[in-house]
């Protein structure tokens, strides 16, 4: 049994800290999916026919659910968020860079583009769902020059590795910006203020 009633199915930092600075009470179980297959089996199954802004919603979702359900399977008794994030651009998915020179090519890429971050969260009690959200902000990256990419990749590090867009607003990837439209939250990777509303309805937040 868990020190708690709620886990979160997930291995961030982030997501930790946002629940843990509105006061929730919970433990941070890594559900440890292999992410990778269900991509590839989520791209064979909707074979590019529907909306691509549509099916990477319900990725995001898909990938959300996966992590709770793993971690629900042996904390049956507990309330488990999954919460999930992909990045796309002008129709093409983007996955968290596996290096330094990749995250370089991924922001001149996005450079003068907006891109979409989807957020998906879902709640398991019991081996079952029992609620489920998708979210989407817009980003769209500034005509930054090649010389202050190369300045900006130098003082934010490997941490660029961590988030599939290669920066965090709250430092100096906010630089990388002319617009943002979307909840702050769900830029974070999780939708909060409807995930509270819900928790809310099951005891585990403040009523």
């Amino acid at each position: 049994m868990p020190a708690s009633s709620l886990i979160l199915a997930s291995a961030s930092a982030v997501r930790a800290k946002l629940l843990a600075d509105a006061g929730l009470r919970f433990e941070a179980v890594d559900s440890r999916v292999d992410e990778d297959a269900i991509k590839a089996g989520f791209a064979q199954s909707d074979k590019g026919h529907g909306d691509p802004e549509n099916e990477t919603d319900a990725l995001a979702l898909k990938l959300a659910e996966a992590k709770a359900l793993a971690v629900s399977a042996t904390n049956r008794q507990a309330l488990v968020i999954g919460a999930d994030q992909i990045l796309s651009c002008e129709g093409k998915r983007y996955d968290k860079p596996k290096s330094m020179k990749e995250a370089r090519a991924n922001l001149l890429a996005f450079r003068g583009r907006p891109h979409i971050l989807h957020s998906g969260v879902v709640l398991v009690a019991a081996g079952a769902a029992v609620w489920n959200l998708t979210a989407r902000a817009t980003l769209t990256m500034r005509e930054f020059s090649e010389d202050f990419l190369d300045a900006y990749l130098e003082e934010a590090g490997e941490r660029v590795m961590k988030s599939v867009g290669c920066y965090q607003l709250e430092g100096p990837g906010v630089q990388l910006f002319e617009k943002i439209e979307g909840d702050y939250f769900s830029i974070l990777g999780l939708p909060l203020l409807p995930l509270l509303d819900e928790l809310r309805r099951h005891g585990q937040a403040m009523p």
